[in-house]
């Protein structure tokens, strides 16, 4: 999987920031993870395409009932969009979300065997997937090195001065030429869980931050 292409430089004091960020977020968030609910890497594509402009918490209210009546690709092929709606009805943009579920089974059975595949470019393929998506799916199922750029990730990286990009590829490669490879599936959570927790979008809680010290707060007009 290549990165994708940019021409701008790391923000200054990028590069000395990026272990400090590290160091706090491995000693805040030791254990962080995916806060999907999967079991499978099936159950874990479907949540992450679910999870697009709506929250982890609203996802796992619904995929239960979701994954009871199609527990995996071969059954959902079977079911159309009209038959999945009433089973995220409750998840933002669920008509939508539920036309791209029934095709990505279909996909999913006619060109894979049912099987989410281990590869890129396979997954980025699939209707309602995408970067991000695939960046997830490959991470958590399948434990490839990767980061996924979601709206935490990149609102805290340009706060803390390690990207000054808005498009979320870029920030990604920003991200990963700042830490070690093996870090990357961590980074990824942990960033999701200080945003949600601490660094929120309008309205940071700074004094509470282990990074105050050291955080440049790009974009933020002021303190709580």
């Amino acid at each position: 999987m290549s990165s994708p292409r940019r021409a701008s430089r790391l923000p200054a004091g990028a590069r000395t920031r990026a272990p400090q960020v590290l160091s706090v977020l491995q000693a805040t968030y030791p254990d962080a993870r995916t806060e999907l609910a999967f079991t499978t890497p099936f159950e874990l594509l479907v949540a992450t395409v679910l999870s697009a402009q709506a929250t982890d918490v609203s996802v796992n209210a619904a995929t239960p009932a979701l994954f009871a009546r199609y527990p995996d690709a071969h059954a959902m092929s079977a079911a159309t969009p009209e038959d999945i709606e009433p089973l995220i009805r409750s998840i933002g943009l669920y008509r939508g979300k539920a036309r791209n579920l029934a095709a990505l089974a279909r996909l999913l059975v006619e060109r894979h065997g049912g099987e989410v595949p281990n590869d890129f470019d396979a997954v980025v393929a699939l209707p309602g997937a995408g970067r991000k998506t695939a960046n997830v799916v490959l991470s958590n199922a399948y434990d490839y090195p990767a980061i996924a750029v979601d709206t935490h990730v990149g609102r805290l990286a340009r706060r803390l001065g390690l990207s000054t990009h808005t498009n979320p590829d870029h920030v990604e490669t920003d991200l990963q030429k700042l830490f070690p490879r093996d870090r990357w599936v961590f980074l990824h959570h942990a960033l999701i869980l200080h945003g949600r927790r601490v660094c929120h979008a309008r309205r940071p809680d700074c004094a509470a931050c282990d990074m105050a010290a050291f955080c440049p707060r790009v974009g933020v007009v002021a303190g709580p």
